[in-house]
């Protein structure tokens, strides 16, 4: 299980991990397919848990994700893009870092 995270500096160690997490499943997924073993990562924003009961905005209802999953697993996914802001934080990766981080626009660090 990833999160946006994956994609997106919420700041700390959190993301830095979630970073990590995709990086070893991507390695793990080449390496166990010759032996037929399909790897398949979970991205998404808020669940509606109590985890994220402080964030504010959207939330996926746990049995949405749960859904989507076993959906994506049975179609052979190798990947799971679960909520509108994991699909848009992925598709700005090859956007300058200036778009995905609006507040870096005019400083000089």
């Amino acid at each position: 299980m990833h999160s946006v995270a994956s994609w997106y500096a919420f700041g700390g160690v959190y993301s830095a991990s979630k970073a990590a997490l995709w990086s070893a499943t991507n390695s793990l997924r080449i390496e166990l397919a010759p032996m037929g073993v399909h790897v398949t990562g979970v991205h998404m924003g808020y669940v509606d848990t109590r985890m994220a009961a402080h964030a504010e905005g959207p939330k996926m209802l746990p049995t949405q994700l749960v859904t989507t999953v076993y959906d994506a697993v049975e179609a052979g996914e190798y990947e799971v893009l679960a909520d509108e802001l994991t699909q848009g934080v992925k598709a700005a990766l090859s956007g300058p870092v200036e778009a995905l981080y609006p507040d870096l626009r005019g400083t000089n660090a």
